[in-house]
């Protein structure tokens, strides 16, 4: 029988016309895989192996498809294709906040490495909020993540170790991998990945310099004490205080959030209290900018008066008045690896699921010894 509309007898329907289907009430709805099919006069399996490129099928009828697919402007159910394991799952980045440099740099770090596997990224903010995360880990655990990476200091209590080792599990019995990014290692025999830095170390690091150049009333302006990173990179100054003789003076430990604002009012408030201090070791190099804002306010030069040193080596901390003295932190480094164990974890010998990078103390203008600033 010939059809009168095509001219010819395989019962198509044109290849122009609507795009969409009309639902009730005339209402649009995307195209299935049926209407391509129906389009293209061919079977649904025949379109989906079509599609999927993993079944030989003719020229004439990929063309077919092929055309049939962009006439009804139709998208493959990507989660359909994932329950059958048809994509490789994306790589889900879990972190506090986005806006941050240092956490953006290991987005940066993570975005590349997938995509060199060919992988989608997805990065999710929580905002500090428990529950969030919470949500966002079930999320990426139904979308089939292939790893989920949380990045960032967290508060280490029983709560968060009951709280990941649920996450562990349930993204595990889904066939994802829970990638912890700065945080320690959970307990033994829970499938998790775990990527840290030498923040301890770091610190000692940065203390010793200033100790080095005689500095031995040293303002630390520590993070959050409640956050594992804060605690890790108080213990390092104080580790490098006790290893060169230098007295612990409380008044000297002041806490507070790793922003620029925290740093400029911990440094005034200490300059206006007339705390007696020749260095400042700021937690991250936000707080340094801050606390160099107060600096310049009081008149002290840095670092004829004061020395400064930060922590993180964000892209400005060199292009500062004077550049700023602080320790590298593989930020970039640490999004890389995250992705990389996560994937091949499947295929090392060694199993290695915990690793730890190195930090570097970057020497630049905003040290200065103490016998030459006249202090």
């Amino acid at each position: 029988m010939t059809d009168h509309t095509t001219g010819d007898n395989t019962g198509r329907r044109p290849v122009g016309g609507a795009k969409r289907r009309r639902g009730t009430a005339g209402q649009d709805k995307p195209s299935t895989i049926r209407d391509v099919a129906a389009r293209a006069g061919v079977s649904v399996a025949t379109v989906s192996r079509t599609l999927a490129g993993n079944y030989p099928v003719s020229e004439t009828t990929r063309a077919r498809v092929t055309a049939a697919v962009e006439a009804l402007h139709y998208v493959v159910n990507v989660h359909a294709k994932a329950l059958s394991g048809g994509v490789p799952g994306p790589i889900a980045l879990v972190l506090r906040d986005i806006t941050g440099p240092s956490l953006a740099h290991v987005a940066a770090g993570v975005e590349q490495e997938a995509a060199t596997r060919g992988r989608l990224s997805l990065v999710c903010a929580t905002h500090g909020d428990p529950a969030r995360e919470d949500d966002l880990v079930q999320l990426m655990r139904e979308q089939h993540a292939a790893a989920v990476v949380l990045v960032g200091g967290a508060e280490i209590d029983d709560a968060y170790h009951a709280r990941m080792a649920g996450y562990a599990k349930g993204l595990a019995s889904a066939g994802s991998r829970l990638v912890l990014v700065g945080r320690p290692p959970l307990s033994a025999g829970l499938p998790a990945t775990v990527i840290e830095y030498d923040n301890r170390g770091g610190a000692f690091q940065a203390s010793t310099h200033l100790i080095a150049a005689g500095h031995r009333r040293i303002l630390f302006l520590g993070g959050e004490n409640t956050l594992n990173t804060a605690e890790q990179r108080r213990v390092g100054h104080l580790d490098a205080l006790r290893a060169h003789g230098v007295p612990y003076e409380e008044e000297l430990d002041v806490q507070g959030p790793y922003t620029r604002t925290s740093g400029y009012l911990r440094t005034r408030d200490a300059l206006r209290a007339g705390l007696d201090f020749t260095a400042v070791f700021a937690g991250t190099d936000m707080v340094a900018l801050g606390a160099l804002a107060a600096l310049r306010e009081f008149r002290l030069s840095v670092p004829d008066d004061v020395s400064v040193i930060g922590y993180d080596d964000v892209p400005f901390a060199a292009d500062l008045t004077p550049a700023l003295t602080t320790v590298r932190v593989p930020y970039e480094d640490l999004g890389r690896t995250a992705v990389r164990l996560a994937l091949e974890r499947e295929e090392r010998v060694s199993g290695d699921d915990h690793v730890v990078l190195s930090t570097q103390l970057v020497i630049r203008q905003s040290v200065a010894p103490l016998g030459t600033n006249g202090s």
